[in-house]
């Protein structure tokens, strides 16, 4: 299968003007307001028409934003020296911020901070949340809104946000189909979660038996082959909540679905391992195609689960 073309670029900022271009694809009007010379970066993430930005400044700045276009923006703020606002939110760290389309955006950042930010059609919502209808709805995201984010979710997302951007900058012109599938998914995730965990508990749809949802979702992960499942995939395939996924696998499994797509991936990487020579593969390579961002952390797992480290199944020497 063709792949998806991977472009990964970092500037870096020497001036306000730079900031014009904060978010991939979108012009937003910028003054300083602090004194100073604004210094920072901005890191841009294309994977096929998706795109993630990430910058990060020292001085405090106004921005604001007119837009015609038909394009959704989610933005959390990864960090702040001072206060932050938002139209009239005042913005904490992983705190997330829905801007809808051709709405006017107007920000005010006090001091240096460092935002994401990502760009959706509203059309992909109903594939992207499919496990969740309240999200999944164009309509429930026609309106400027504000996140507080969970101090355990909101946080986790934002870091991982930020160690992705270095991670994909070393994966060279393209990554396979379903690898950038996986990306995509992992990236609103990590920028939504906050959106997730604020919604109130429904447990009044139908939810087939654990074991039964469960086996449905063997059959789909053997049918899907080697290649990375996120979770919210199977979410929008099977019309299932995270919640409600979560109680099925537990009852099942005694773990969670994400730590069950873990280990499932680490066997697929055994397994190429097993099968490829050092001169033909890397193991960072087969570990990024599979959504590990974290090699040391991914070499933990690894040797956990099978009592020996990648490098050695890929030599032959454990």
């Amino acid at each position: 299968m063709m792949g998806e073309h991977l472009s990964v670029s970092t500037s870096r900022l020497e001036g306000f003007e730079g900031l014009h271009q904060a978010v991939k694809g979108s012009h937003v009007d910028v003054m300083q307001l602090e004194r100073g010379r604004l210094r920072g970066t901005l890191s841009h993430v294309g994977i096929g028409d998706f795109s993630l930005s990430i910058g990060a400044f020292n001085v405090g700045v106004r921005t604001q934003r007119i837009s015609t276009e038909e394009k959704l923006i989610v933005g959390m703020l990864l960090s702040a020296k001072d206060r932050v606002t938002h139209w009239a939110f005042d913005m904490q760290p992983a705190d997330v911020l829905v801007i809808p389309p051709s709405v006017e955006h107007d920000g005010v950042f006090h001091s240096g901070s460092s935002y994401a930010a990502i760009r959706l059609d509203l059309a992909d919502l109903p594939s992207v949340f499919g496990g969740e209808p309240r999200l999944a709805d164009p309509e429930a995201w026609l309106e400027k809104r504000h996140y507080r984010a969970d101090d355990g979710v909101g946080m986790a997302g934002a870091q991982r946000l930020q160690q992705i951007v270095p991670h994909l900058a070393r994966q060279p012109g393209a990554l396979s189909e379903a690898s950038a599938e996986f990306w995509k998914r992992a990236i609103v995730d990590c920028m939504t979660a906050p959106v997730a965990a604020s919604l109130p508990r429904d447990d009044s749809g139908y939810l087939p038996s654990a074991m039964k949802l469960v086996r449905n979702i063997e059959e789909y992960l053997e049918a899907a082959g080697s290649r990375p499942v996120h979770v919210s995939e199977i979410c929008s395939a099977f019309g299932v909540s995270r919640r409600s996924l979560h109680r099925a696998f537990h009852e099942v499994f005694g773990i969670g679905p994400v730590t069950f797509l873990r280990h499932k991936r680490l066997c697929a990487i055994h397994s190429i391992l097993r099968q490829s020579r050092p001169k033909q593969t890397t193991v960072s390579e087969v570990a990024l195609e599979q959504g590990f961002i974290e090699l040391g952390r991914f070499a933990q797992y690894y040797r956990a689960m099978f009592g020996e480290y990648p490098s050695q199944t890929l030599s032959g020497t454990s």
